[in-house]
């Protein structure tokens, strides 16, 4: 057992070893995406590859499909759509070797319109073509596609009409189908009134007529508002053969577990951050085993909670701070130095919390390095 004094703490914090399987296989009762982060070596703009690709086959191992050059990567946040693109290339061609070699390794990658100057507001031709150069892209190197929620078209666009032309010419380029990418303002105050709607009913009403028309162009509905009661009323209205795939950090648990109505698949930046455990849940409720999930995955709820926290754009720190103490990082540093971020306390009580939630898979390593970084910060 690890033991280490933190601050606010009258006795020590005493960390067992979680006793998760060093792997897993996919699930079979679910179809689930890790968001992934990206390492950087300097926390300037220079990705560490090493540390990077290796988180990648860390949650191929625990059986998560990889949503890659997303959010969760800091697209937008210091991801640049250039240093995307090697991001993809090379998380693809890692896969690619993964599945020759007879392991598992499924992704899909966010095409969006991030290349266009922030700083213009952009024709809605404009964007169907920017959109174009990145789903090309992204289907060249054999990903699956995942058409992330755009600040150019949330700019530029006049209302519902405008978001049915954008995606519904892309789906026409789609080579097979594709998972719609729907974040709340939480996640990106830019994306406000996403789809062309003041509320999320409106919004709703887009989204379906989308999906209507599309055919059998999309797979799934990726959904970030935070909001489960929201999120169940959409699940129930997609067709049959139409995954939701939640992106709510918060309620995830539940969501996945389901009830007497349906599920949601998943897509999560938390499951970045809480892989073993939440892999382990997995594994039990394709068993059957209700109460299993719900003992690994339960008290990954409270440490996903406080790691999208307000602002919740910021939990990307969270994730690579845990990738780091659990050793898939060297160091703690992250692109346009976003580990500053969060302040010390925070993520001290991420510590806390990530013991408690059996996501520090090697204890004894993680309290050399959180010992290491209260030394830094005292």
């Amino acid at each position: 057992m690890a033991r280490i004094m933190l601050p606010g703490r009258a006795e020590p914090l005493e960390i067992s070893p979680p006793g998760w399987a060093p792997g897993y296989r996919p699930p079979v009762s679910r179809r689930v995406y890790a968001a992934a982060h990206v390492a950087s070596v300097d926390g300037g703009d220079i990705i560490d590859w090493e540390a990077t690709l290796a988180c990648r086959d860390h949650l191929w191992a625990h059986g998560f499909a990889v949503a890659e050059a997303m959010d969760t990567a800091q697209r937008g946040m210091g991801l640049s759509w250039w240093l995307a693109r090697e991001l993809i290339a090379s998380s693809a061609e890692r896969a690619a070797a993964r599945r020759a070699a007879g392991r598992y390794a499924e992704i899909a990658c966010g095409a969006g319109t991030d290349h266009l100057a922030a700083t213009e507001t952009h024709s809605v031709t404009k964007i169907i073509d920017a959109y174009g150069v990145q789903l090309e892209f992204v289907q060249s190197a054999g990903a699956g596609v995942i058409l992330m929620a755009s600040r150019a078209l949330a700019a530029a666009a006049r209302g519902p009409r405008d978001y049915l032309d954008v995606y519904g010419e892309l789906l026409k380029q789609a080579s097979r189908p594709v998972i719609l990418h729907w974040l709340g303002e939480a996640f990106d105050p830019a994306l406000r009134g996403y789809w062309g709607g003041g509320d999320f009913e409106s919004a709703a009403a887009t989204v379906l007529e989308l999906i209507d028309q599309a055919g059998d162009k999309v797979d799934g509905v990726k959904l970030s508002v935070l909001d489960a009661d929201k999120e169940v009323a959409l699940r129930r209205r997609l067709p049959a053969g139409v995954r939701l795939y939640t992106g709510d950090d918060f309620g995830y648990a539940d969501l996945i577990r389901g009830d007497d109505h349906g599920h949601s698949d998943a897509l999560l930046g938390a499951f970045a951050a809480v892989t073993a455990p939440a892999a382990a849940a997995l594994h039990s409720l394709d068993a059957g085993d209700l109460a299993g999930y719900e003992a690994a995955i339960g008290p990954t709820v409270p440490l996903s909670r406080l790691i999208f926290e307000e602002p919740t754009y910021y939990y990307k720190t969270g994730v690579a701070f845990l990738a780091w103490l659990n050793g898939l990082q060297p160091r703690f540093l992250m692109l346009d130095g976003l580990e500053r971020m969060r302040p010390a306390g925070h993520l001290i009580r991420v510590f806390e919390l990530a013991a408690a939630a059996g996501a520090l898979t090697d204890p004894d390593q993680a309290v050399g390095r959180m010992t290491a970084f209260l030394k830094e910060h005292s």
